[in-house]
């Protein structure tokens, strides 16, 4: 059986701040939880104007506490920005707040621009230090041992659940030479989605935390009651990406019944690209286009994401998305 989850970007919209979309994010993640679905993640951006889940393991917190069962994590946060050692105290304390119900799911991207790498004193050469960081960060992770010179208090002993995040080969590589879990981020970055899968699942080890691969893919979803309605969402991440591309990303746009009126011809075929995996329509649409998508990719879990403009909309796409999948 084929879990699903969500993955939120917490946006900023045309209109609102960032008060407004981390109400919202929050809002969000009670209806996920009350849906069903096994996790909530959320995603690490800097100097990224329409996204407000920077600081994104305070986010995590309060998602958690006002949720109830729903798992809460990180996809992801990016290592190459941290010490593993601070990583680790952050998500040792979630775990002390809420038992069981953390993921931390770890990039190897430093997530932004180099200027901005740079203000954060951390910089693109730390993305080559990103396997043994991981690795120190399972250490600090795991149980103390007698002798051990640098313990995170908390951290040590909780075990919270790393998963290794990629767009690309090498995470697919290193999650299985490790024996950890792998998602795949074909939401933005669909061409490697099923190569990345096939070189983990060829490439895993056992390890103490997985005897068996256990893979993610995330695909976009806009579900509303028709058709058209739902490829009407779809527009507001249709100008985000485009926006992204452009390497002028804003704040999220309100929807246009019309995109060639807002996006010209080369920046709808790259918005297109990027949604070679999306499931956007009605319910019935929904539920066929996710069932291939399962059976296509062969994955464990599918986590669905769609940066909706309206909170109400961005819900009600969440609820038939639910009732899309129950009998999958």
């Amino acid at each position: 059986m084929t879990d699903f989850s969500v993955l939120d970007l917490s946006p900023i919209v045309e209109g609102g701040d960032a008060s407004r979309a981390l109400a919202e994010t929050t809002a969000y993640a009670q209806a996920a939880d009350r849906l069903g679905f096994k996790r909530f993640w959320l995603a690490e951006h800097h100097n990224m104007p329409g996204i407000a889940s920077s600081a994104t393991a305070v986010v995590i917190g309060h998602v958690a506490g006002a949720t109830k069962t729903i798992r809460v994590g990180s996809g992801g946060i990016m290592l190459p920005n941290h010490a593993p050692l601070v990583i680790a105290e952050q998500f040792g304390t979630l775990a002390s707040l809420y038992p069981d119900r953390i993921d931390l799911g770890l990039g190897r991207a430093p997530g932004t621009d180099g200027e901005t790498a740079r203000a954060l004193r951390r910089y693109f050469e730390a993305a080559d230090q990103f396997p043994r960081d991981v690795l120190e960060l399972q250490a600090f992770l795991d149980d103390a041992v007698d002798g051990q010179r640098v313990t995170a208090w908390p951290g040590a002993g909780t075990k919270v659940p790393i998963w290794l995040l990629g767009s690309s080969l090498f995470s697919a590589e290193l999650a299985a030479h490790l024996g950890l879990p792998f998602a795949f981020a074909s939401h933005f970055a669909p061409e490697l989605l099923m190569q990345a899968l096939k070189t983990y699942r060829a490439g895993f080890r056992p390890s103490k935390v997985l005897d068996q691969p256990h893979s993610l893919a995330v695909i976009n979803v806009f579900a509303a009651e028709t058709d058209e309605a739902a490829q009407r969402l779809s527009t507001s991440m249709q100008q985000a990406f485009a926006a992204v591309v452009t390497g002028k990303p804003g704040r999220v746009k309100p929807p246009v019944d019309d995109i060639t009126t807002v996006l010209d011809p080369r920046q709808i075929a790259a918005v297109q690209s990027r949604l070679t995996y999306a499931a956007i329509g009605g319910r019935d649409t929904v539920r066929d286009r996710l069932a291939a998508f399962a059976n296509q990719t062969g994955v464990d879990e599918v986590m669905v994401t769609g940066m909706v403009f309206d909170l109400n909309d961005r819900i009600r796409s969440l609820e038939i998305t639910a009732e899309a999948v129950a009998g999958l």
